[in-house]
């Protein structure tokens, strides 16, 4: 009788091995299928220049400015420069910073290419470094994306295709963002 408990005990202790493997395994391949890797977390790539999830904010109707983001990394080893960027979009298009003067927020442009060193991942976000849109010719609107050029000085233009997000949003996968090396705001 005991051998028999414990034959049907071990049985089931093999049954329930073999499906906790068989859901972790599932698991595993779902998550490799969720979660992006460093590669596929860039969405453009041009010489050393990898270039990840440019997207903008809707504006109200009637604005005249947007607001641009987007990660760019140069695997490279020399340093390149983002000399200027072109949309359909908007008649104008500078990178800017904000900085806190007196407790006061600022924006200014950058004035200049936008450097990034070798083996730097500049991120361009709320808050921070930006793409400012002025005299827009067009609406910017949620789930209506737009093209734009960014030109490289080594890796030259690159066109993109920004999402458009709703107004105020934080941003589109901020996940992806986490999986791309070495993140920082330049200085």
């Amino acid at each position: 009788m005991h051998k028999l408990v414990l034959n049907k005990l071990v049985l089931n202790k093999l049954v329930l091995h073999k499906l906790v493997l068989r859901t972790l395994g599932v698991c595993l391949v779902a998550g490799a299928i969720a979660v992006p890797s460093v590669a596929g977390a860039t969405d453009y790539k041009a010489g050393t220049i990898e270039i990840a999830n440019p997207w903008a904010r809707a504006v109200p109707k009637g604005a005249t400015t947007a607001a641009g983001y987007v990660t760019i990394r140069n695997t490279g080893t020399e340093v390149d420069r983002l000399n200027d960027i072109s949309s359909p979009v908007a008649a104008k298009i500078e990178v800017h910073r904000m900085t806190m003067d007196n407790g006061v927020m600022r924006m200014r442009p950058l004035g200049g290419a936008l450097d990034i060193k070798p083996g730097e991942t500049v991120v361009l976000k709320p808050q921070s470094l930006h793409l400012m849109m002025t005299s827009l010719k067009q609406p910017i609107q949620k789930g209506q994306p737009f093209k734009a050029t960014l030109v490289f000085e080594k890796a030259g233009p690159v066109e993109v295709e920004f999402s458009v997000e709703a107004v105020g949003a934080p941003g589109p996968g901020a996940h992806d963002m986490h999986n791309m090396h070495d993140m920082h705001d330049m200085h």
